[in-house]
């Protein structure tokens, strides 16, 4: 039985009559009529016959009614999926990002977004930049938000947003109140370092290595949550990342851009092979307008 002739028969068989089946699928009598006599023509059986002016379904209906029942709600079921899908209201996006994304900007982001697609469920998972592209070629993450990603094989790169790394200090510190600081600002003060096994870590080391200046290495840090950490606490400066600056947290901490500006790429990942569904490129959208206005907000200064 095709599609249509399963839609039909279960629509004269629940309604008991044409003229019902008409009023329910939304068509014409003579259209029901039709598909009717071109399923029985298929089957080479008859599943309905008229006794006393009504329609009563044959022996050889009754015994596919059950059958045709399910396949109808499956039917409805795949109808129903593709709806959601295609609406993007409702499912589920698993998300992996980088630690400083999630303090504040992707928290804040997600929030808005579920107000408006409450239907929405996200998993989220905090990730260094290998670990992100591992959770992706293992499919337990639909994308990640990343820096300053270099080239993978089988990694598709789609740029969000811009960003700068920032030097931050102690509000005790006094650096004159200069509105932008340059690395020589920095010469010979104590200094909570990135390690390199990151990009950003990569380029800012890079940065510093071509200046002719001696940071003071009291402290080698993961994140930059802890450098930040560490500044608000008066061990050192740090050049961090201006999300991590731009989070909440630690009052105490002034946050300058550098002069001239180490900028860097905020990045979406996903596999060549699992192209982003509607739902999470609808949350992309969202996300790309909510960072670049995160990243408009003024400095602590």
């Amino acid at each position: 039985m095709r599609l249509r002739h399963i839609e039909v028969f279960h629509a004269v068989y629940t309604s008991g009559s044409i003229t019902g089946a008409a009023r329910l699928l939304n068509v014409s009598q003579p259209s029901i009529s039709k598909v009717l006599a071109h399923a029985e023509q298929q089957l080479g059986f008859t599943l309905f016959h008229r006794h006393k002016g009504k329609i009563v379904p044959t022996r050889e209906a009754e015994q596919l009614i059950d059958h045709v029942t399910e396949a109808y709600r499956n039917v409805n079921e795949l109808r129903r999926i593709s709806m959601n899908l295609g609406s993007a209201e409702t499912g589920v996006v698993r998300i992996a990002m980088a630690p400083a994304l999630g303090i504040d900007v992707i928290p804040a982001a997600i929030a808005s977004y579920l107000r408006e697609h409450p239907g929405t469920v996200f998993e989220i998972e905090t990730l260094h930049q290998h670990q992100i592209v591992r959770a992706l070629r293992e499919l337990r993450v639909d994308f990640g938000v990343v820096f300053s990603p270099p080239v993978t094989h089988g990694i598709v790169i789609d740029h969000l947003a811009t960003a700068e790394f920032v030097a931050i200090t102690n509000e005790m510190q006094d650096l004159e109140n200069k509105a932008k600081l340059t690395l020589e600002d920095l010469d010979g003060m104590r200094f909570i370092n990135l390690n390199t096994r990151s990009p950003l870590g990569q380029l800012l080391a890079t940065r510093i290595g071509a200046c002719d200046i001696q940071l003071k290495t009291v402290a080698n840090v993961e994140t930059y949550l802890m450098a930040k950490a560490l500044v608000a606490h008066g061990a050192g400066v740090a050049l961090i990342d201006e999300i991590t600056a731009r989070s909440s947290g630690h009052d105490n901490v002034i946050a300058r851009y550098l002069d001239p500006p180490l900028q860097f790429d905020i990045s979406i990942l996903h596999t060549t092979s699992d192209p982003v569904s509607i739902l999470s490129q609808r949350f992309i959208n969202h996300l790309k307008t909510e960072i670049n206005a995160f990243l408009h907000e003024p400095l602590t200064v």
